[in-house]
């Protein structure tokens, strides 16, 4: 965390006017806490919803460099923190004004003038800051995939940590709401339910899941449906308790998971789904991603691609240019990951030997899935914090709030695509879509 001086009376006095300005002319109805306790505006309620600027030294450091990773890194530190709600709550109370506004409702020189005695104060970290070990550098959002060491680095965490937060099946992906109201173990015994409907899974067929997590496809597709299934992932956490769930279920007999990566994977297989693993793959590696998945599978097999986009651009140039917090994400969270447009995904998949069926988007349910796993993770924190430490609990609650919000605005979408090999002749597929939704 930073380093906390005693209080200046000059820094705190300017503190307060630049924040009682800023909140005036942007009128927000949060508050503002300050290093001292003293709060903006004096008269605010002691829990209400409010920005704390806990350490002095924030400020200096926000002020030079002023930019998104600089906020992240002072909110994994405990130097800037939300009190009284959450970053939903706080989301909420944002003015419905763009950027462009809220800069032009501002007096600039009255917040230059407010802000001086901060420019020279000092605002350096502690040497061996916890936070350092969470920045995977600038080479993590290059674009080149997710190798081995990257998987490790987020699915090796810790089996207990993702336990906080997941089902009870603990699947990392996106649920399916039958019902908003739903819990998440009915939403993701729903998703599992459907992703085999959609594969027409039948009994002595052969799935294959790429990224199959801690297993929850491959035993609910065997238990349910009678398929011999083979998972692979690149995590060695995740292949340890699988494996002890796949003997728990007693279905070592039709279920096997590795730790392999797909390209090594041989086939061929009835069926294949791909669930939310598309995003380490890379965009430059497409080519190799999707020829494999076509050898492996049977003509006419059947694939599903179920993978978090961005909207497109105009351009394939304007699309790869990525905004400050898709370069956090990689860089804090899922080193070498990227996503594509679901424009570039049926082109890839026709491209590459394909007929495309259906896409179908889950936006709103992944928006409310990371919203339930960040409101469970919160509701855990003393058990998160004792398993991964204080930086990273409150870094993965930034993101997974971060990433709801970011569903929940459209920022960020995401898609089934139900896609068969291509061949000649007739589909094999039902002639509607009626079968995916019958009881």
């Amino acid at each position: 965390m930073l380093q906390i001086s005693t209080a200046d009376p000059k820094r705190l006095l300017a503190a307060r006017r630049a924040l009682a300005h800023i909140r005036q002319r942007l009128d927000l109805k949060i508050a503002f806490e300050l290093w001292d306790g003293s709060l903006v505006p004096e008269g605010a309620p002691q829990h209400s919803l409010r920005v704390a600027i806990a350490s002095e030294t924030a400020l200096p450091v926000l002020l030079r460099s002023p930019r998104l990773k600089t906020l992240i890194r002072l909110y994994a530190e405990n130097a800037i923190d939300i009190r009284g709600g959450s970053l939903f709550d706080l989301a909420n109370q944002r003015p419905a004004l763009s950027t462009r506004e809220m800069r032009r409702r501002l007096d600039k020189t009255f917040l230059a003038k407010a802000i001086l005695p901060f420019l020279f104060a000092s605002g350096r970290p502690f040497p061996g800051s916890e936070f350092k070990q969470l920045d995977g550098g600038d080479s993590a959002n290059k674009g080149r995939g997710s190798g081995r060491d990257d998987i490790a680095f987020h699915y090796d965490v810790s089996n207990r940590f993702y336990q906080l937060f997941l089902d009870s099946q603990m699947v990392y992906t996106c649920g399916y709401f039958r019902e908003w109201a739903n819990d998440l173990d009915i939403a993701q015994r729903d998703k599992l339910d459907m992703i085999c409907r959609k594969l027409r899974l039948r009994p002595g067929e052969q799935l294959l899941d790429i990224g199959c997590g801690w297993g929850a496809l491959v035993c609910h597709a065997a238990e349910h449906y009678g398929v011999t299934a083979l998972g692979v992932t690149l995590s060695a956490e995740q292949i340890a308790l699988a494996r002890q769930r796949i003997l728990e279920r007693g279905l070592q007999d039709r279920v096997r998971v590795e730790l392999q990566d797909y390209r090594t994977v041989a086939g061929p297989f009835d069926k294949i789904a791909s669930i939310g693993m598309f995003e380490h793959v890379a965009i430059d590696n497409h080519e190799v991603y999707f020829r494999k998945i076509n050898a492996l599978l049977r003509p006419r097999g059947l694939y599903l691609h179920h993978a978090i986009t961005r909207k497109g651009k105009a351009s394939e140039k304007a699309f790869r240019r990525k905004r400050p917090e898709y370069d956090a994400m990689t860089r804090y969270i899922f080193p070498g990951a990227e996503v594509d447009h679901i424009g570039m995904s049926i082109r890839n998949l026709e491209g590459y030997g394909f007929e495309v069926h259906d896409a179908e988007n889950w936006r709103e349910h992944y928006a409310r899935t990371t919203e339930l796993w960040a409101h469970r993770l919160m509701a855990n924190r003393e058990a998160a914090v004792a398993e991964v430490g204080e930086a990273r609990y409150r870094l993965w609650v930034l993101y997974l709030s971060g990433v709801s919000l970011a569903f929940s605005r459209g920022t960020l979408q995401i898609f089934q695509t139900l896609a068969s090999k291509r061949s000649k002749g007739a589909s094999g597929l039902p002639p509607t879509r009626e079968d995916l939704y019958r009881d």
